[in-house]
């Protein structure tokens, strides 16, 4: 078997217990974008005191390990380990506890010299996985994927070289906000800041579905992206790729062939989705030490590059926003900003869209410097009354659940219009979920009559009937 055995292969012989698998990506074009596999120490842009110390803990953690594993547990080939472990072993920190017929049948395991190194370097750093990306190199990826328009700087700087971007065309971005109840113009102007990847503002009553549209955004950003399991900044290391912040792509199985030619340090997700509401504080902005782990981590802003970061709940969290949003102001004039954080002050690259939500008014949650420099701001409210009743029947819909129309009538004009509670986005998906929380706990077939309805309604409101405004408590989609 070869010296320069990729992390794919030995994964798929022995194995491996990473908690994130490598994947294969979902766009043809991404094998493109990934770097190539290294084959030596100095490929991967690390100093071998680094990977020793990798490998030490790794080995602390495993006790003895094939050669395959660690090689799939650092995402490096046989060939780049193999340089640090023989380095390591004149060093008489690790030994080769048993060796088969092939050259890299081979289990390692620490000495006693070893195992003191490897608490010290424990001590040092408690991060423990895949081998960091250097900060170069991330940066330069997160500009190869970026998603805004090519000025002429960053037209001669990447070159052909750019990830070749197909944009949402706008009978793609209709049909995906079909059901959504927007106006023409609305989407018009959600499909321009997507199109420039300008700030956005989200605002409007409770349940007017700023949130669910907020979330929708990101996956209608095109194609895949790379990122990194971890990043070198500056001396240290810190843990980045999130699974739920970055979702696997639909795999293609022909594309696992491809990706065991590629730095296995990567891997591909949909563009990343990081959504933070009133929970935000300053530490999430800047790199800190998981109080738990003691590993570092990735800022929200350095998560969501190459796609979005909504920011929720503004003007009702625990961070004024005027603090909050202190540090983003050039990124509000449309340009990719890079934002200081660490004691060394290195500066990291931002690209992403960043979307702003508020249930308040926008004059008294920004200041008008403040608002003149957000690209875009739209306002949600009320769903006109066919927009309603079409939001009403695909919630029934997706229940299976037939919603005659007498019975939207009833809804619309004895029950909103008596209780003066607007057509908001929000009632259609609670007021069926209810009918089958009901239903459910009657032990019946779930059906949308008008005493079912009205029961519903009922529950949702301060008292037994519908008052003058009913409110769904914690719903805000």
């Amino acid at each position: 078997m070869s010296d320069t055995l990729s992390f794919a292969a030995s994964a798929a012989v022995f194995g491996t217990a990473s908690s994130a698998p490598a994947r294969p990506p979902a766009d043809p074009e991404i094998t493109a974008v990934l770097p190539r596999q290294p084959r030596t120490v100095s490929d991967t842009g690390l100093n071998k005191r680094l990977l020793a110390a990798l490998l030490l803990k790794t080995l602390h953690a495993t006790g003895r390990a094939p050669l395959p594993l660690l090689a799939g547990k650092l995402r490096l080939s046989v060939s780049v380990l193999r340089e640090v472990l023989n380095a390591m072993t004149a060093e008489q920190q690790v030994e080769v506890a048993w060796s088969g017929d092939s050259d890299i049948d081979l289990q390692y395991q620490l000495t006693a010299i070893g195992e003191r190194v490897a608490l010290e370097r424990l001590a040092e750093c408690a991060y423990v996985g895949p081998a960091p990306v250097t900060l170069a190199a991330y940066h330069a990826m997160v500009e190869r994927q970026s998603l805004r328009p090519l000025t002429p700087r960053r037209a001669s700087a990447h070159g052909a070289s750019a990830c070749p971007i197909r944009h949402l065309a706008p009978a793609e971005l209709a049909a995906a906000l079909a059901e959504d109840g927007l106006d023409p113009a609305l989407r018009e102007l959600l499909g321009a800041a997507l199109q420039a990847q300008r700030p956005l503002l989200l605002h409007g009553p409770s349940g007017a579905g700023k949130t669910t549209l907020a979330r929708k955004l990101a996956r209608l950003l095109p194609g895949s992206v790379a990122v990194p399991y971890a990043i070198l900044i500056g001396e240290r290391i810190v843990s980045f790729h999130d699974p739920l912040r970055h979702p696997t792509p639909l795999p293609l199985g022909r594309q696992q062939e491809e990706r065991r030619s590629c730095d296995a340090r990567w891997t591909v997700c949909q563009r990343p989705l990081v959504h933070v509401g009133a929970e935000l504080d300053a530490s999430m902005l800047t790199l800190h030490i998981d109080a738990v782990s003691g590993i570092h981590r990735a800022p929200l802003q350095l998560q969501a590059n190459n796609g979005i970061l909504v920011l929720d709940d503004l003007g009702r969290g625990k961070m004024p926003p005027a603090e909050l949003l202190a540090a983003w102001l050039g990124m509000l004039d449309g340009a990719p900003a890079r934002l200081a954080a660490g004691a060394h002050g290195e500066s990291m690259p931002f690209d992403a869209m960043l979307v702003l939500v508020t249930n308040q008014a926008p004059a008294s949650v920004f200041d008008a410097a403040f608002l003149r420099r957000i690209a875009y701001r739209i306002g949600l409210g009320a769903l006109a009354e066919p927009a309603y009743r079409s939001l009403l029947r695909r919630a029934g819909r997706l229940h299976g659940i037939d919603c005659d129309e007498a019975v939207i009538d009833h809804l619309i004009t004895r029950l909103h219009r008596a209780a003066s509670t607007p057509l908001l986005a929000c009632y259609p998906h609670e007021l069926i979920g209810r009918v089958l929380d009901f239903a459910g706990f009657a032990g019946t077939e779930p059906r949308l009559t008008i005493a079912a309805l009205e029961q519903a309604w009922s529950s949702m409101c301060t008292s037994g009937s519908a008052p003058a405004s009913c409110h769904v408590a914690g719903m805000e989609p």
